[in-house]
């Protein structure tokens, strides 16, 4: 099914190759200000082309409300939202006609539906996913003006390649990092060696068009050297652990295995303006990922990883027992991405190995002062939060953390021994632009899948008590219903009831 969500409601539309994607969004509550400014951020956040290490498809995806808002504000009624697909090339996909791409849906679509989508697999493709990031840039947006809610996701793993638990910031404001530090801290400059690159200038060549051509050639070169000396025996390796090869954000220089280094005499002649966002807020660790997909990359492969997401200031008593818990519904929403292979919420797996002794997270008092955005919250909290922010199936109130697992991409350009659908022995050697690793645009999806679920068990809720708030009091004291019946004795509610 395309459609998600029960009051707030989203179904998505398009395929990679169509004239463009998007999504209708019912639900919306209305008077709220909403413009495409409030969508667009997590859509280039997303979008392919963002450095070396993504897909070279040139898309800006930008976002039109075709429907559902009148200067500026929500009218309730269904908002409907449009992204162009402005860089297709279905010809990329014509060998793929009469062969399924191992690890793709290419084979399951076309035994369900007895026909796919040509070129791109369909609404298998990614691009399907803008529909969600600009659904769930709305449903974020609410979330954030009426409960103070705010989701977080950063890159935890690629490969072999594992940010360390003691990086993950543990502050007052929660755990993780905001948005903004995730990008910030997230994003590397790549440095070449001088040795073979450098700025072609206008006065080295004066036409435009001849002088990017010549800065492109210099930067393959430049990779190519890099890749070598990568693998190219210990010697090599040790000249090339003395250099630098990343800087961070604060201008701390790394080489290829993130250990700091010290800037060479002429630092200004390995500075680039090339970006890499890979969304992993830990330096040392960025530059190791850096390395393992560029190392992937040149061998036409790709690589998986996991992410990490922290849902913050989220409003108690959400989620709806019993098949429709929060943790479920959040496993439901991440494993609908494309690539995703595993959901784990809190000490997830690693929780079996602990006593229950450990492993509880006892109650506390809560301070007294209203929650985000004033909402009433109980009487008490936890002291830890190994169930990562639900107790059976309902929000407890504090961070609801969880880990989501992405395969490799399924398309890539390495030769590889397969089957037609008619059965014959083949050997596939995709074409296409594709991503080597989809890990450094994967956070705004989860993102946004989490968004989507928090704002549809609030509004539930809602409709259960009424008005904004979504739990019912503070759990000092248990509803007497001889009381509420305005009877005097209200103890006798409290005696046993007759078998």
């Amino acid at each position: 099914m395309s459609t998600f969500g029960t009051i707030f409601r989203v179904t998505t539309f398009g395929e990679s190759h169509c004239k463009g994607v998007g999504a209708i969004v019912d639900g919306v509550p209305p008077r709220m200000a909403l413009t495409e400014a409030d969508i667009q951020p997590q859509l280039t956040r997303r979008r392919p082309g963002q450095s070396r290490l993504t897909t070279p498809r040139a898309e800006k995806d930008l976002v039109t409300i075709m429907s559902g808002t009148e200067f500026g504000f929500t009218l309730g009624t269904p908002i409907g939202l449009f992204v162009p697909n402005e860089d297709q090339r279905p010809g990329d996909y014509s060998e793929m006609d009469s062969i399924p791409r191992p690890g793709h849906a290419d084979f399951t679509y076309q035994i369900k539906y007895g026909t796919r989508a040509s070129s791109g697999g369909g609404r298998s493709s990614a691009r399907e996913t803008i529909g969600r990031v600009a659904a769930g840039a709305i449903a974020e947006k609410f979330l954030l003006e009426t409960y103070g809610t705010t989701v977080n996701c950063w890159v935890s793993s690629i490969g072999d390649v594992s940010m360390p638990d003691s990086a993950v910031a543990l502050a007052d404001g929660g755990r993780g990092w905001t948005r903004e530090e995730i990008d910030t801290h997230g994003t590397l400059c790549m440095l070449r060696n001088p040795s073979h690159w450098h700025v072609v200038s206008e006065s080295e060549e004066p036409d435009a068009a001849q002088r990017k051509k010549k800065q492109m050639a210099l930067e393959i070169a430049s990779e190519e050297a890099f890749l070598a000396q990568y693998n190219g025996g210990p010697e090599a390796l040790a000249a090339l652990a003395a250099v630098p090869s990343y800087a961070d954000h604060e201008g701390k220089l790394y080489n290829h295995a993130g250990v700091e280094v010290v800037a060479p005499i002429n630092l200004a002649a390995w500075q680039t303006d090339e970006l890499l966002p890979l969304r992993c807020p830990h330096p040392p660790t960025c530059c190791r990922m850096a390395t393992l997909i560029r190392q992937v990359k040149s061998e036409q492969d790709s690589i998986g990883g996991t992410v990490a997401c922290v849902c913050r200031d989220v409003p108690p008593a959400l989620g709806e027992p019993v098949f429709d818990r929060l943790e479920a519904k959040l496993a439901h929403a991440m494993l609908s991405l494309p690539a995703t292979k595993g959901f784990e919420i809190g000490s997830g797996f690693g929780g079996t190995v602990m006593r229950g002794s450990v492993h509880n997270d006892p109650f506390v008092q809560r301070p007294a002062s209203p929650g985000p955005g004033g909402v009433k919250e109980p009487a008490i909290t936890t002291k830890k939060n190994h169930a990562g922010g639900t107790l059976g199936g309902i929000s407890v109130g504090t961070d609801i953390y969880f880990r989501v697992a992405v395969k490799p991409v399924s398309t890539i350009g390495r030769a590889q021994m397969t089957s037609s659908y008619g059965g014959d022995d083949v050997v596939l050697e995709a074409k296409g632009r594709h991503d080597p690793c989809v890990l450094p645009r994967t956070p705004p999806l989860v993102e946004a899948m989490a968004a989507l679920v928090l704002i549809d068990a609030a509004l539930m809720q809602r409709t259960r008590l009424g008005g904004s708030e979504t739990i019912r009091d503070d759990a000092r004291t248990n509803f007497n219903p001889r009381a509420a019946n305005g009877h005097a004795d209200s103890s006798a509610s409290k005696r046993p009831r007759n078998a």
